[in-house]
């Protein structure tokens, strides 16, 4: 009877329990979810017996909840954590990837905080934290706060407290609160309570200060720490190197300077990762790194250091598989010394100073690098050929030697390397005969040989590489014919073949390419019409192997400028260095677009350039149909017709240019309805009639309608009418007052037009900004984060919308 008293009383106990789970669940879903797009929490009824179905909960054998995972749930609203404080075996709470606002406040008079482990994470908590949280979970081992807009520390505004990691929990092990605003001096803040503390990550806040408090040798255990992107200055704190557990250490993009302290190096027991690049850091590397035997990444890029470091004191790191010390000052030669770090996969050289040739030990028997996967030394003064050893690194994946003085040809074995996917050698003086260029289950996906002394014809192998995503020729002596096959390239979304001698007609398998969203071939000897099939409607692909990694050159309107409109791949290449290379002297103006990335969406090409060829008959009517496009170059050819009314239909358009042809008829008023173009030319063609004044038509200069010996109205001079011969514009008026002057109907409207093509645009952008933000990205998907350059001739800014 007692055995059986015992049972009820447990299962009346349990069911007691699950009712009391029950009450809480449904409280926090009451209290702090405004919404539930996904429908995540739809089974949870407060008909249940048990929560332990429910969807994201978790329960302990003996029925209890003891986890909630409501990752990626994307439930929006305040978050309070109280209600969930009732459910007392409540241990890891997972809410990652959600849209809960508010802090983590915990009233005092709640029951304790059985939670150890707890993920906020990538939500938009932005109020401080509060200080009853940390101590009443005084449990808490794991903590990640990262990717919200959390500020201060225990306050409501102001800096992080000086005592806020102090009052940490003891068995904290894992803090995350990186990608957050917290800001406050960090000199004078004392770490106490982390005797127990693994991984630290304050990276990419507002920190700032000089120096380091030694209380945080107090966190004995540590074995990751990031303090990247703040704003942390002067020297590099010595205090790292006496945390002998270290593993992982970012300081990447600070304030630091002065030399590498030798202290830094006594961490080097245990260190796998270290990051001291975006810096500002001098001198050399010290000898004390030598004992790093367990260092396999190291980043000191875009800093000022130069010496001999890379001899002395890398080619000792045996186990090193990752080096990367771009946009630096080291001169000399390249040593081949590196060839000692048998495990070297990337080798990142890029923008320094080195001159010679590249080694031609590279990859021999002696330096065989057989684990190398990047070698990666543009932007510097390098000379002579690309040697045939490169052949012989069979792991390689990238190889990018751009923007230096090399010669020669590229050697035959380089194209057969079987996982060969970036081959990057544009800005040289490279040449010779393109031929075997791709075998049967080619690997590349980007080739980029523009600015080079390459003849002949493009070679029909060219076909092999289904992989290819951009591929730019542009810039050399090519001649000959352009393949049809060419079309069978699926993945192709960047085509350039501008600046060289190509003839014969466009090919229509070009429309195809269902990829293609950027096609030059502008520059060259193209015949015949414009292929109406380029219009086809493409499914544009991923693109983010080249996030930010891309610039835009654009000239207005200079045709000596030998800028042009280029597209660049400029990743670890120097704003100087470049500026050196195209030299400006003949250009009034260059705009730079840079940070260019490219995403997938449906839609059409956003850029067309078939300028300066030989291309005759009419403006395909369906080019109106592409509309995605935001440029569209058609100048300096043969073309005759009429300007087809269809382009108006091109809503995305920014810069269009028409001019230096036979076109006849009048401008389409529909133009005038392109609310984002900014730049458009239709000089020195047969136009005719008045220009409509509607809209951004209005808005252009004289200069964009001169030699149009028909064209008239403003801004040209009126028009002239058998009825109305008096050119001026003005005719006296027929009132009584015969001294009025009663301007032409014809300026009125101009003006109106002028007004409101101002007033269209401004509304227009309003609209876009404040209800469909970042549209390039929900469109077409394209973002330019322009920083516009100044050329020493004048100082352009760039009209494109965010």
């Amino acid at each position: 009877m007692c055995l059986e008293s015992s049972k009820m009383h447990s299962t009346t106990s349990q069911k007691q329990n699950q009712s009391k789970e029950v009450k809480a669940l449904l409280a926090f879903k009451h209290n702090s979810v405004e919404a539930d797009h996904k429908g995540f929490l739809d089974r949870w009824s407060p008909a249940s017996f048990s929560p332990c179905s429910w969807l994201g909960i978790s329960c302990s054998a003996s029925g209890q909840v003891n986890a909630l995972n409501f990752t990626n749930a994307g439930l929006i609203g305040h978050l309070l954590t109280d209600d969930l404080l009732d459910l007392e075996n409540l241990q890891h709470l997972h809410l990652s990837g959600n849209s809960f606002s508010g802090n983590l406040f915990i009233d005092k008079t709640s029951r304790p905080c059985t939670i150890e482990t707890l993920d906020l994470s990538f939500n938009n908590l932005s109020e401080s934290i509060s200080k009853t949280f940390f101590d009443s979970c005084d449990h808490l081992t794991s903590l990640n706060l990262s990717h919200n807009s959390i500020r201060g520390g225990s306050f409501d505004f102001g800096d992080i407290p000086a005592l806020f990691f102090a009052n940490l929990p003891r068995s904290l092990e894992f803090l995350d609160i990186s990608y957050n605003k917290l800001s406050g001096n960090f000199s004078i803040l004392e770490f106490g309570n982390c005797a127990k503390l693994l991984v630290l990550n304050l990276s990419n806040n507002a920190l700032y200060g000089s120096g380091i408090s030694q209380s945080l040798t107090n966190c004995k255990l540590l074995e990751n720490l990031d303090f990247s992107h703040n704003q942390l200055r002067d020297k590099t704190p010595t205090v790292f190197g006496n945390l002998r557990n270290l593993k992982h250490l970012n300081l990447a993009q600070n304030n630091f300077s002065g030399n590498i302290p030798r202290e830094l190096g006594w961490a080097c027991g245990t260190l796998v990762e270290l990051d001291l690049s975006g810096n500002k850091l001098s001198g050399g590397f010290p000898e004390t790194f030598k004992s790093c035997s367990s260092l396999k990444s190291l980043n000191l890029g875009d800093n000022q250091l130069y010496g001999n470091f890379l001899t002395t004191v890398i080619s000792t790191l045996h186990n090193l598989q990752i080096l990367q010390v771009p946009l630096n000052n080291i001169s000399g030669s390249i040593p081949l010394s590196l060839g000692k770090c048998t495990q070297l996969q990337v080798l990142n050289l890029r923008s320094n100073a080195f001159t010679g040739n590249i080694p031609l030990g590279f990859c021999s028997s002696s330096t065989p690098f057989s684990s190398l996967q990047k070698l990666l030394l543009a932007g510097n003064l390098l000379s002579g050929i690309v040697p045939s050893n490169i052949g012989n690194c069979k792991n390689l994946r990238t190889i990018d030697f751009s923007l230096n003085n090399l010669s020669g040809s590229i050697p035959p074995n380089v194209w057969m390397l079987p996982h060969l996917s970036d081959l990057i050698l544009w800005g040289n003086s490279i040449g010779g005969i393109l031929e075997d260029m791709c075998f049967s289950g080619s690997n590349l996906e980007t080739l980029l040989l523009s600015n080079n002394l390459f003849t002949g014809e493009i070679p029909s192998s060219l076909s092999n590489c289904k992989n290819l995503t951009w591929l730019s020729l542009s810039f050399n002596q090519l001649s000959g014919e352009i393949l049809a096959d060419i079309g069978t390239l699926q993945k192709l979304s960047i085509l350039q073949l501008n600046h060289n001698s190509l003839t014969g007609r466009i090919p229509p398998s070009f429309g195809n390419c269902q990829s293609l969203l950027w096609l030059d071939l502008s520059n060259n000897q193209f015949t015949g019409n414009i292929p109406s099939d380029l219009a086809n409607k493409k499914s544009l692909v991923l693109m983010n192997n080249y996030d930010g990694k891309f610039a835009y050159l654009r000239s207005k309107g200079e045709r000596d400028c030998n800028v042009v409109n280029r597209l660049l791949y400029l990743e670890g290449i120097r704003p100087e260095r470049l500026d050196s290379f195209l030299n400006y002297k003949s250009c009034s103006s260059v705009i730079h677009h840079f940070g260019l990335n490219m995403i997938t969406s449906n839609g059409s090409m956003i850029y067309l350039d078939l300028s300066s060829n030989l291309l005759s008959g009419p403006i395909p009517d369906n080019l109106g149909l592409m509309s995605y496009l935001i440029i569209l170059n058609l100048g300096y050819n043969r073309l005759t017709g009429a300007i087809p009314e269809t382009l108006g239909s091109l809503k995305r358009l920014e810069i269009l240019d028409l001019s230096h042809n036979q076109l006849e008829g009048t401008i389409p008023g529909s133009l005038g309805f392109l609310s984002f173009l900014s730049d458009m030319d239709l000089s020195n063609n047969n136009l005719s009639g008045p220009i409509p004044i509607i809209g951004q038509i209005a808005t252009f200069p004289a200069s964009a309608f001169e030699n149009n010996s028909g064209l008239c109205d403003y801004p040209l001079p009126p028009c002239v009418s058998l009825s109305n011969p008096n050119p001026s514009g003005f005719e006296q008026s027929q009132t009584e007052n015969p001294s009025i002057l009663k301007v032409n109907g014809n300026w009125v409207v101009a003006l109106m037009g002028y007004i409101g093509g101002v007033i269209v645009g401004a509304c227009a952008g309003i609209i876009l900004f404040e209800e469909k933000k970042q549209w390039f990205m929900k469109t077409f998907s394209i973002i330019l984060n322009r920083r516009p350059k100044q050329v020493k001739y004048s100082r352009q800014t760039c009209h494109h919308r965010r």
